[in-house]
Parts: structure tokens; C-alpha cells; sequence
């Protein structure tokens, strides 16, 4: 499983936001996009998805900008990245399509293997707080 560039910058600027929201101030995007070394446009586009599924909000003005939607402590990183990138399955046939039928179903000696790494992944995802990370 490989995490996509989106993700990672939107870890980088939720992580950014958890810092200044202990200190109840507001980011602008300017300013993460700079420290962060996130290109603006992108940056928009990840923010947009985060305020969308309520992890972040925005105060608009010229005093505005973004800040968490809830106490670091209460957002897992497992959330941040199941936003952002969709599906983490480490193979095709732990992603649950619709659509999708492995002919190798019943045959595949691997498969508890990749449902015990995807258990792992999901459990490690699960127990990370953005407040961990910031202290």
C-alpha cells in the first residue's frame, strides 16, 4: 500500500491546524501552504475535503481561517487518511468492490496473511490521535 501525495500533504496540514487549535488561533491557508511547502492550489482542494467531512471548519473574513472541528486528541489519523485516500486495503481483494471477484477466492493460501497485515494497519491507524502527534 502506498499513501498518495494528497495524503500526505493533508496529514502534514491537519497536523499543522492541531498545533495552533490548542492554542485557539486560526490558520490560513497562506501560511501552511508556506511553512509546509504544500503548493496553495492543492492545499485548497485537501482543506475542502477535510471541512467536508467535519474535521476541519473555516471562519470566513478577513480575520478568518481554518481550525479543528474537535480537540486533537479526538481525531485518529486512521480518519485523516480514510478521507483522503479512499480505500487502504493492501490488495484488490480486501477492498470490498462491488464489482470486484478474485478467481483465486477460495484457493489463495496468502489471503490470511493480507487480512492480518490490513487488521494491523487498521489497528495502528485507529489508536493514533492528532494530539499524540503534536506533543
Amino acid at each position: 500500500m502506498k499513501i498518495s501525495q494528497k495524503t500526505q500533504y493533508g496529514l502534514r496540514a491537519i497536523v499543522y491546524l492541531a498545533r495552533f487549535s490548542s492554542k485557539k488561533k486560526l490558520c490560513c491557508l497562506k501560511k501552511i501552504s508556506q511553512d509546509e511547502g504544500i503548493p496553495f492550489s492543492f492545499l485548497e482542494k485537501i482543506i475542502a475535503e477535510l471541512v467536508k467531512n467535519g474535521l476541519v471548519f473555516s471562519k470566513k473574513g478577513a480575520k478568518g481561517g481554518y481550525y479543528l472541528a474537535k480537540k486533537a486528541d479526538k481525531i485518529k489519523v486512521g480518519k485523516v487518511i480514510e478521507i483522503l485516500e479512499g480505500v487502504t486495503a493492501p490488495v484488490a481483494c480486501l477492498e470490498k468492490k462491488i464489482n470486484f471477484l478474485c478467481p483465486r477466492e477460495d484457493l489463495c493460501l496468502a489471503k490470511k496473511f493480507w487480512k492480518k497485515f490490513q487488521k494491523s494497519i487498521n489497528s495502528a491507524l485507529k489508536s493514533i490521535t492528532l494530539g499524540e502527534l503534536i506533543k
